[in-house]
């Protein structure tokens, strides 16, 4: 069903959805489902995701016809959701220039901190954080710019996330993309679920860790990146 069958009243969303089911694909809040959106049908979802957060707001009975503040409220957090704090839902992965291994690098390199921005998957609440990345090369491994991490982390982080699970999603696209000796990953973030809501403790903290091939096997290539990292952090 294309954009176009629209105008038989079937909302955008409810086509999406069963397109992606069709292809026997998951959509959960972690997924990006960009290879199922066709031209024109995100304008639509924002269209139709500014309608339900009317409902939303006229459910808490706030008055957006008289209150200036909240009366494009509803089309500002749809282009909210849509186009940035969860667009790595609905955009395409960047596209990352890979270039081979040509001197044969094979020390430890390490990327970040890179600056995180996610809402978690419970309450949609903002995840703040930073992000190390250690790579381990050979002769085989595919060399991508430095930025290009942080495009990446980016794109994974921008959707309703669990860390752990954010990190893991992480290190199997730089594990894809570059094919190194060793990859570790590490997510140092605070989670306003807990800090603006909840036991609303300000100082809470989550820290995880990936570790891949020689960072898993060798217990002092871990201790010095480790060590690295905390001098940065």
């Amino acid at each position: 069903m294309s954009a176009a069958q629209q105008d038989k009243g079937t909302p955008v969303s409810v086509v999406i959805r069963n397109r992606i089911k069709e292809s026997r694909k998951r959509f959960h809040a972690n997924d990006n489902i960009s290879a199922f959106i066709e031209p024109g049908e995100l304008a639509l979802l924002l269209d139709e995701v500014e309608a339900k957060m009317k409902g939303v707001l006229d459910s808490l009975v706030i008055d957006t016809q008289s209150d200036h503040n909240t009366y494009d409220t509803a089309r500002r957090v749809a282009k909210m959701y849509l186009n940035e704090v969860f667009g790595g839902r609905y955009a395409a992965q960047p596209k990352i220039t890979e270039f081979p291994n040509v001197e044969h690098l094979n020390e430890l390199m390490i990327v970040g901190p890179i600056t995180v921005r996610s809402a978690c998957s419970h309450h949609f609440c903002p995840v703040m954080g930073k992000v190390w990345i250690g790579v381990m090369p050979n002769e085989h491994t595919n060399v991508i710019g430095l930025s290009k991490y942080a495009r990446l982390a980016e794109w994974i982080m921008s959707r309703p996330q669990i860390q752990e699970e954010a990190v893991v999603q992480l290190a199997d696209l730089i594990q894809e993309k570059t094919q190194p000796d060793g990859l570790a990953v590490v997510m140092n973030a605070t989670h306003y679920c807990m800090s603006w809501r909840g036991v609303k403790d300000p100082d809470s903290r989550m820290i995880n860790s990936v570790m891949r091939g020689a960072f898993l096997k060798d217990a002092n290539l871990r201790r010095e990146f480790l060590s690295l990292i905390r001098h940065e952090g």
